[in-house]
């Protein structure tokens, strides 16, 4: 099953009667928390990694089929006035997903949802960690389940912790784990496989709240999807804007493209990689924009802001009508030559 195209249908089928985003974003957030409530200190201190504050929930939509899935194109001009002879639009490139789903429960799988945590290994504490998550909700009649797949690279099969109960040896698809479910709780199916590179996968299928499911039809589901999960990711989204060639040492280390009823709502974490904080990039809300005119970029106004040492370049009517905020502790020169390598649709 091409769980890409499976899903992209899906999608292209129901977007008329497609929940309200705000409450499937709602939703989604409690549900992280919820989960977030019940990871042990262990966890967070897994095999001597220290995780960068950089995740991000995100619901999007996965791109269309090859025939209508061209990429938004965007400008490449630099600071200052539009010019008479602009240079060539770039494309905003996709967002590739570090590893794919080959097969959902029957239904109508409404959004996807991902994130991308970037950490650091105990052997290579400079060198990024990329994990992905996966949350949809599948709808079939009356029942509604929750399905949750994400990379937990920072930890060992062994020290899982679950939600449902006590956990028991189990292989999937050759993988060795440990699973557990309890269909009348808060955790449903869950089991954490062997990562191919490290670490562990998480696979949870839960009923919503409000809806039920037999813990058979649970562990039938979880094991399904945690057997069909493939590397490396074929998965795209598109985001609203893109990143260019960035300043030398700097590149893109996280990324969060939420589907919003304007449009993708994005965010960029760039720098470095391994030194904290980095520069946040993302598109924000007119009503947030403050501070004094600042130096055109790429054609549009801007606002800059200095707060105590933490700056925010604000670059007007950047993806459509909303702006973009370029925001962090480094030098004023920094945020603008950030700015200036975005890839801005038209």
């Amino acid at each position: 099953m091409d769980i890409e195209n499976l899903i992209k249908d899906t999608f292209t089928a129901h977007e008329p009667d497609a929940p309200d985003s705000d409450q499937v974003l709602a939703a989604t957030r409690q549900r992280l928390d919820r989960r977030r409530a019940v990871v042990s200190p262990p966890l967070a201190a897994a095999a001597g990694v220290v995780l960068l504050a950089l995740a991000a929930v995100a619901v999007v939509a996965l791109n269309r089929p090859a025939h209508d899935s061209q990429v938004a194109t965007g400008t490449s001009q630099t600071s200052g006035p539009a010019a008479v002879d602009a240079p060539a639009k770039a494309a905003i490139a996709n967002l590739t997903m570090p590893f794919s789903l080959g097969w959902l429960p029957p239904g109508k799988a409404d959004y996807l949802a991902h994130r991308i945590n970037i950490g650091g290994s105990a052997a290579n504490p400079d060198k990024p960690v990329y994990g992905g998550e996966y949350m949809l909700t599948v709808t079939s009649g009356r029942q509604v389940l929750l399905v949750d797949v994400q990379e937990m690279r920072m930890v060992p099969v062994e020290q899982a912790a679950f939600k449902s109960g006590p956990g028991q040896p189990v292989t999937i698809g050759g993988r060795a784990g440990v699973e557990s479910s309890h269909s009348g709780g808060p955790g449903g199916y869950e089991v954490y496989l062997t990562h191919p590179d490290g670490g562990s996968l998480y696979v949870n299928v839960a009923a919503q709240p409000g809806s039920t499911a037999s813990a058979q039809q649970l562990i039938d589901a979880g094991r399904r999807v945690a057997e069909n999960i493939t590397f490396p990711g074929t998965t795209t989204v598109t985001p609203g804007f893109g990143l260019g060639k960035l300043p030398d040492g700097q590149r893109m280390c996280a990324f969060d493209v939420e589907k919003g009823p304007d449009g993708p709502r994005t965010s960029y974490s760039v720098g470095t990689c391994s030194t904290l904080p980095p520069v946040q990039v993302r598109i924000g809300e007119a009503g947030q924009v403050r501070g004094t005119a600042g130096e055109p970029v790429q054609g549009h106004a801007t606002r800059y802001l200095d707060e105590n040492g933490y700056h925010t370049l604000w670059i007007l009517k950047a993806v459509h009508d909303a702006p973009i905020a370029v925001a962090g502790h480094g030098a004023q020169a920094e945020l603008y030559a950030i700015a200036d390598h975005l890839v801005l649709p038209h």
